[in-house]
This record gives structure tokens, C-alpha cells and sequence, in this order.
């Protein structure tokens, strides 16, 4: 059940306001319902086989090393195991980078039967009191029922307070600040606001979704990343645009330049807050804050919430109200399985047999680093796979390039790196594949979030020797 404490005590940052509800929830269109389970996803610790049941495909080879789909008719483990061995708990051994991760933690089925409760969603859009031009392009998109985050969310923001948002992916967040603050710009054209993120793809999907809810009411906004021409940045801040979408990096070289000038916006929203601040982002971010107006809007959105931020929202935000949206640590649509190789020059073996098998029809394989990425796509590509990249040495126009393709099932196969990792919303990723462990467990979590989104269901699946 959704719950709202109240805590003050006196100075800036010290009173928290808290709502908070164990559901996750994935947007409403016209017609359809809502509804989110309140139970915590939970892991098998005892590294014990897994399988699908029913009709649902095994993955893996079995004893003669062939691929297998279908129904099992042994007690053969799938996922890569071989010829009805036992598998072993693995021995606790350091990452080089990062942290170790049990993998027993990559191993839980979607859930099916947990019972569902469902999300008391108090308002329609039409209830905000949102100006009848945002209304209209929200009828348009046929949008009518908000999202919990958004429910709970709008209306706190409308009445100009400061937020702290922890929800987890694909909960709407962004439509929790973008409309009330599209409002707000409409209706007092003075305002300014400055949305920060931590990945050029994130910032421009930030604008896209700005750009449709704005529609025709003569509302700019700006873009400022890495990996894009700064001279044409430079070019749209002078036209004095009401909203500035950037990342900390590129945003830092304009203020040095002293083309943006962060004393002039009164508005201001740090998205997935807890990545920038694993990115190493924390200096810049404290600096922006600092120059800001002391009498502003600041909202912060994160997945969790670590001693560091809590640290920057005691220091910068005011009196803020806490909204809390989430379910279990991992995604319950998600059903999440390992694949056991035991030799690593076996792993791109395995991954095309998997990548053979008709139910992988749209695909987001993570690897490590960068030149990891690239050697793997143009592997790919070579066996004939239709397969592209992203990654940080690419040039913002590449990838886009590459995400448009992916989106538009023009390749069936993007390899990344973490920049994909969060804030990225395709539809209908059937399969993740974690080609190498992510670094922490809570990368994890956002890598397996980009399947199993709305009320799709999705596959994940970690590769582990």
C-alpha cells in the first residue's frame, strides 16, 4: 500500500516529505489498465538449476554441444550447462574493475503468480490543471491516465516545490517533470529551465519527448552534448531557448566559455542523478548547483538514492518531497538466466547459436569497454548477423545513426557499452545479453531494464565461467 510520512526540523534540506509504494508502473494509454505488483523480486542463492517450463525455449547446448529449443525431457540444466553435470557455487573471486557479483543474483523467473495489486492512480491528466495546449498534445498522443511517479509527481512540482524522485526504469519520470514545467514556462515565459543527464542519448530523448509534448506552443529548447558540433550549440543558446537539455561535461566547456550562464535559470532538474555521479560527474554537478539563483525549482530523479546524493539534496534542495515508485531490485517482467561457458573462447560460439534462434528477434548485447563493443559488432556482422554499435568514441551523429536503425528493426543486433544502459526507452527488446558482468550489481539492474518494458516480458542472460 502506498504510504506518506511527513518529517521537519528546521533548515534548508532538512524537512523530507515522503511518498512511497512498493509498485512499479509502466505509463497508460487510453483504454488500458494499470495495475503493478508489490512483492520484491528475489533471487535463488543456491546457484540451482533453472528452466523454462511449457513451450517457453531453452537456451544452451546440450551434451553433443548442439543448440536445443523447446521443452526439456531431462533434467539437464539449461543455459549452457553440459551432460547433466551439477553446477558448482561459484568461488568468490575480485573483478579487476568493480565489484564481485554472486551470480546466482543473474538467476529469477519473471513473475507470473504473484498477486496483483493494483496502483491507486488518483488523478487523469485533465485533473492537473495543465494549460489546454499541453492538454491538447497529450489527447493527441492519447494519453489520459498518468503513471504513479507522474500521479504523484505533477502536482507537487505545479506547486513549485523541490522533488526527490526514485523510481526505477521506464516509470515515466521524465513526463513527471517535463509537463508541469512546460506549464509553467507557458504560463510565465521568464522561467528557464536546465534538465542535466548523464548520456548524450538520454538528453536527446529528453528533447524528443519535450518537443511532442510542446507541440505548437511556441516553447524552445536547446541540446548541448558531447560528440556534436559545439559551434552549432553555441549558434541555438543565443537564441535564448526556455529549456537547456545537456550533459555535465559538455554543459561545464559552454559555462567555461561563458556561452551558458547557469546564475540565469531558475529551474532546474539533475536526471539519474546516481549515474552522474558513478560517471564522476559530482564535481561539475556541485559547481552548476552553486551558481544557480537561490530562489529556484530543483528536482532530483534517481533510481536509488547513495550517501553522496543525499549529501548534494541537503545542500541544494529546499523543504523537498520525496516520491518513491518502485518494486523489487530487478524488474519482475524480466526473466533472467545464466549461461555457463568453460572457456572464454567459447563465448562468441555460444552467442551465435543463441542469436540463431528465431525467438532473438531484437537484441541489446553490453560489453565492457569500447574496443570490446566494436570488435564484437564487426565480428557479427561478419558471421552475417545484422548488427551495429554504440559507444563512447562514436560521434553522437553514429549513434543515433545506430539506435534509429535498431529502433526500426533495420539490424537485429546493438552492442553498447553502460551508456545504454539507462534512460533508453525502444520498444520491444526481446532479449539482454550480458556478453561480460557488469561492474555492480545495480548496473546490472539497469541493463535488463531496457527489456521486459510496459507490459511486455523480456529475457535476460549473463554470460559467466
Amino acid at each position: 500500500m502506498a504510504q506518506y510520512q511527513s518529517s521537519r526540523s528546521s533548515g534548508r534540506g532538512t524537512s523530507t516529505k515522503r511518498f512511497s509504494s512498493g509498485s512499479s508502473h509502466f505509463g497508460t494509454r487510453s483504454g488500458s489498465k494499470s495495475s503493478a505488483t508489490t512483492s520484491s523480486a528475489s533471487f535463488s542463492s543456491s546457484g540451482a538449476k533453472t528452466s523454462y517450463g511449457g513451450s517457453k525455449p531453452s537456451y544452451g547446448s546440450n551434451s553433443g554441444g548442439k543448440p536445443f529449443v523447446g521443452g526439456r525431457s531431462s533434467s539437464r540444466p539449461s543455459f549452457g550447462a553440459f551432460g547433466g553435470s551439477r553446477r558448482r557455487k561459484p568461488a568468490v573471486k575480485k573483478k579487476k574493475f568493480g565489484d564481485y557479483i554472486d551470480p546466482a543474483l543473474f538467476i529469477k523467473k519473471a513473475s507470473t503468480s504473484t498477486p496483483i495489486v493494483p496502483v491507486v492512480i488518483t488523478h487523469a491528466f485533465a485533473d492537473f490543471g495543465l494549460c489546454k495546449e499541453l492538454n491538447q498534445n497529450l489527447a493527441r498522443k492519447r494519453f489520459t491516465i498518468p503513471t504513479p511517479v507522474q500521479d504523484h509527481g505533477i502536482p507537487v512540482v505545479m506547486e513549485g516545490k523541490d522533488i526527490i524522485g526514485l523510481a526505477n526504469t521506464g516509470t515515466g519520470k521524465t513526463g513527471a517533470f517535463l509537463l508541469p514545467l512546460i506549464h509553467k514556462v507557458f504560463k510565465d515565459p521568464s522561467q528557464r529551465v536546465l534538465i542535466v543527464a548523464p548520456t548524450r542519448e538520454l538528453a536527446v530523448q529528453i528533447d524528443d519527448d519535450f518537443r511532442s509534448f510542446s507541440y505548437g506552443m511556441r516553447i524552445f529548447s536547446a541540446v548541448c552534448v558531447g560528440g556534436t558540433s559545439m559551434h552549432k550549440q553555441i549558434f541555438n543558446l543565443k537564441r535564448n531557448p526556455h529549456f537547456l537539455i545537456g550533459t555535465p561535461g559538455r554543459l561545464k566547456d559552454l559555462a567555461t566559455r561563458k556561452c551558458v550562464q547557469f546564475s540565469t535559470f531558475n529551474n532546474v532538474v539533475l536526471d539519474e542523478v546516481d549515474r552522474m555521479l558513478d560517471m564522476g560527474f559530482i564535481e561539475p554537478i556541485t559547481e552548476m548547483l552553486a551558481q544557480l539563483p537561490k530562489v529556484r525549482q530543483t528536482l532530483f530523479f534517481s533510481a536509488t538514492l547513495p550517501p553522496r546524493i543525499g549529501a548534494l539534496t541537503s545542500q541544494f534542495l529546499s523543504d523537498p518531497t520525496t516520491i518513491e515508485i518502485r518494486s523489487g531490485v530487478t524488474a519482475d517482467s524480466v526473466d533472467q538466466d545464466v549461461i555457463r561457458v568453460k572457456d572464454k573462447s567459447m563465448k562468441f560460439e555460444e552467442l551465435k547459436k543463441l542469436l540463431k534462434q528465431p525467438e532473438l528477434s531484437k537484441v541489446l548485447i553490453f560489453s565492457e569497454t569500447k574496443r570490446d563493443v566494436e570488435r564484437l559488432s564487426r565480428d557479427l556482422q561478419a558471421q552475417g548477423f545484422k548488427a551495429d554499435s554504440i559507444h563512447g568514441d562514436k560521434k553522437q551523429q553514429q549513434r543515433q545513426r545506430a539506435l534509429g536503425l535498431f529502433r526500426d528493426n533495420r539490424v537485429k543486433i546493438l552492442v553498447a557499452t553502460d551508456v545504454a544502459a539507462r534512460g533508453l526507452d525502444i520498444k520491444d527488446i526481446t532479449h539482454v545479453i550480458n556478453y561480460t558482468i557488469p561492474n555492480t550489481h545495480n548496473d546490472y539492474i539497469h541493463r535488463i531494464g531496457r527489456t521486459g518494458r510496459g507490459s511486455s516480458k523480456g529475457i535476460a542472460l549473463t554470460f559467466v565461467d
